[in-house]
């Protein structure tokens, strides 16, 4: 059975043979089951945001592959790989447009890669359907879908951005720092929601963070990058038996 997705030795090379060049990848090797929701932490610079966003197809890799799904889409450019993607980002100005309707933002989500035709944006099924979704957000949102989303708080921008980018179960799921903006208890109810989410439409998620405790508290995996050797990176899967419930004591070991 194919792997949800492979990484096979990625390199990534910034400026390359100026004097500004810039080992971002050196040889990254992942491999993740389907359902697997593996969280990500590392210094600054590390190459983890780097990772997703070879993975989502940001920019070409120097050399290596990248299968998604068991679809090979390391030639593929970003607006080829969306099908088979969902990506919330770290700003939660990202991923909306502002000055639409909550309902048509998710209108655009659910229709991401189908053929368009000339037809009412939003039709009475699918408002009925997104008032649902919303309802299970648990934030009120289900009674303003005619709300331009620009006048949400940023974490229901947030919020629905997440929901959005898991409207048609993607392949991968990949969460970039996406609480990193938000005050503590509207980060920690993203999280929840996200495991939420995730859990419940059965998908294949990355999440990089910064917080140590959230990323041994979410998740199935653990990787951790970190710089060796100036500007080399390389990653290590910490052990299941690191994942305590947060606020346990839990320590690591090099």
């Amino acid at each position: 059975m194919a792997y949800a997705l492979e990484i096979k030795d990625i390199h990534k090379t910034f400026n390359k043979g100026t004097i500004n060049e810039k080992v971002a990848l050196d040889g990254v090797n992942l491999q993740l089951n389907e359902g697997d929701f593996v969280t990500i932490i590392g210094g600054n610079g590390a190459g983890k945001s780097t990772t997703l966003n070879a993975v989502a197809g940001v920019w070409p890799v120097d050399s290596g592959s990248i299968i998604i799904g068991g679809n090979d889409v390391t030639g593929l450019p970003e607006h080829k790989r969306a099908k088979f993607l969902g990506r919330v980002f770290q700003d939660p100005m990202t991923g909306t447009a502002a000055t639409m309707s909550i309902d048509e933002n998710m209108a655009l989500a659910a229709r991401r890669g189908k053929k368009r035709t000339l037809k009412w944006g939003v039709t009475k099924a699918e408002r009925e359907y997104f008032k649902e979704k919303l309802r299970e957000l648990d934030l009120g949102l289900e009674d303003r879908l005619t709300s331009k989303v620009g006048l949400l708080s940023g974490g229901q921008r947030q919020a629905v951005t997440l929901l959005m980018a898991s409207l048609q179960k993607p392949e991968l799921l990949l969460l970039d720092e996406h609480t990193a903006a938000l005050d503590p208890k509207t980060a920690a109810k993203v999280l929840e929601l996200s495991d939420k989410i995730i859990e419940e439409n059965h998908l294949t998620a990355m999440m990089v963070t910064h917080n140590m405790k959230d990323a041994i508290a979410h998740g199935n995996r653990l990787i951790m990058y970190r710089a060796k050797k100036r500007r080399i990176f390389t990653y290590r899967t910490c052990l299941p038996s690191l994942r305590k419930p947060v606020g346990e004591n839990s320590q690591t070991t090099e």
